[in-house]
């Protein structure tokens, strides 16, 4: 726990074997109250691996995608009395030992989300990302900057922290189930007047580091501007997309919620 609050994390995973213990090893596991594992009918051995790692584990009978991944993630840490949620690529390419950092942001009342940058530190390109990845990155960012109304130096990191405020707060299930997923939950949290902080964190591209492929990075980079441009008319006026409107409409300041209801501080 930090500050009284219940931390989780949580690793949407997918043919993560070669590199689940390593992540799992960099994890302090006396902040982590609880490390849940969603594994999305992986073709390896993910799931055994967790299990022996003492994880809970979930695993999902067929392919569902990332975001799918995610949805269930959420729902398991909050059932599981999570106040803090930290999600995590299993996949060994950002520092597990920064989790704590992240859930006491959230904890100190001053933010509402925390976002692992992998740019913000300037070493992304030493620390093996390609540098298509880091252009095709770098335009996308200051594309979504200018149309959210936002200074975020990296919306697509695999690494961030949400207070359980956030999470029954905005209506994560109606997003899409795959990649595009991560950037249409931060359009929420900024439509919901939620904080949004970020800390630096290294970069490691291996081998058994997971990509996806130039075709799904395509997509993926269409549906991140098809995003910032519904937000954009959603803000406007011009639209309306139910998706960005919040569960629980915001009056005055958000709180943190521990997991049996009781207010714990005020954020603002």
């Amino acid at each position: 726990m930090i500050g009284g609050l219940r931390v989780a994390v949580v690793l949407p995973a997918y043919n993560a074997e070669q590199t689940l213990a390593r992540t799992v090893a960099e994890l302090d596991r006396e902040v982590a109250d609880d490390v849940l594992l969603v594994d999305d009918a992986s073709t390896d051995s993910t799931a055994d691996l967790a299990r022996q790692l003492e994880l809970h584990v979930v695993r999902h009978p067929r392919n569902v995608g990332y975001g799918g991944n995610q949805k269930t993630c959420y729902r398991t840490a909050l059932a599981r009395g999570a106040d803090i949620v930290v999600m995590l690529h299993p996949d060994y390419q950002y520092s597990p030992r920064l989790m704590p950092c992240l859930a006491a942001m959230i904890a100190s009342g001053d933010y509402d989300v925390v976002l692992a940058s992998r740019i913000l530190g300037g070493g992304a390109v030493r620390g093996g990302m390609p540098r298509y990845k880091y252009i095709a990155n770098r335009i996308l960012t200051a594309t979504e900057n200018f149309l959210l109304g936002t200074k975020v130096s990296e919306f697509h990191t695999g690494y961030r922290a949400y207070s359980r405020q956030v999470l029954t707060s905005v209506r994560f299930a109606e997003l899409s189930d795959n990649f595009v997923f991560d950037n249409q939950i931060l359009t929420q949290v900024l439509a919901a007047g939620f904080r949004i902080g970020e800390i630096s964190c290294p970069t490691r591209y291996e081998a058994d580091s997971s990509s996806i492929g130039p075709g799904a990075s395509l997509r993926y980079g269409l549906g991140v501007l098809a995003t910032a441009v519904s937000y954009r008319l959603h803000r406007l006026g011009w639209r309306r997309y139910p998706y960005l409107i919040p569960l629980v409409p915001s009056e005055g300041a958000p709180t943190v919620q521990s997991s049996d209801g009781v207010s714990v501080r005020d954020q603002r």
